[in-house]
């Protein structure tokens, strides 16, 4: 059995569209980055710390962190309001990174690997954002937006795997179990 060692209703939806079987057992980890700790490095230590802290016997442990990447800056879930205004500003108008580390771990391996997606963002205006931060929506999400929500009307273009915005790479998910 497959287990997904996270919360997210996004991760879990993405699994269950693409017909992959598992159960939820949430872990809960410091997600501090290091100082210095380049965003890739960051985002496989996040996953790999993830699946080791979930409980398991003889199952695969699937665990995965997703972050927005822009100047260098490795943007997680906004603290606030205010955090997530910073945040959209910061994407308003240009391209950003999002890494998405995964970690398959059971059976004595541990399987690391990640995807990325390029993102352009139309300029936002202060009332949009402003509208948007309102809605809710950005808290949760790394980045301070949901591709799939009511953020999609400022996605002008994306360069590689759709899922990978969502939180989570599917199609390589399904390589890395199936080489597992």
């Amino acid at each position: 059995m497959l287990v997904l060692a996270s919360g997210s209703p996004r991760r879990a939806e993405l699994l269950a569209a693409a017909g992959i079987e598992f159960v939820v057992r949430v872990s809960q980890i410091d997600e501090t980055p290091r100082d210095g700790e380049v965003p890739l490095g960051y985002a496989l230590r996040m996953a790999a710390e993830k699946a080791s802290a979930a409980p398991s016997a003889d199952e695969i442990v699937l665990a995965a962190d997703t972050i927005v990447v822009v100047d260098g800056e490795i943007m997680g879930k906004p603290r606030d309001a205010a955090d997530a205004v910073r945040m959209l500003r910061a994407l308003s108008g240009r391209g950003h990174e999002v890494i998405t580390g995964v970690c398959l771990r059971g059976r004595g391996r541990t399987v690391l690997d990640s995807a990325s997606t390029r993102v352009w963002f139309a300029t936002m205006s202060e009332a949009e954002i402003a509208w948007y931060v309102e809605s809710g929506e950005p808290m949760d999400k790394a980045g301070a937006y949901g591709i799939q929500g009511l953020a999609s009307r400022f996605v002008e273009r994306i360069d590689g795997p759709y899922s990978n915005v969502v939180g989570l790479p599917v199609a390589l998910v399904y390589r890395l179990l199936r080489e597992f």
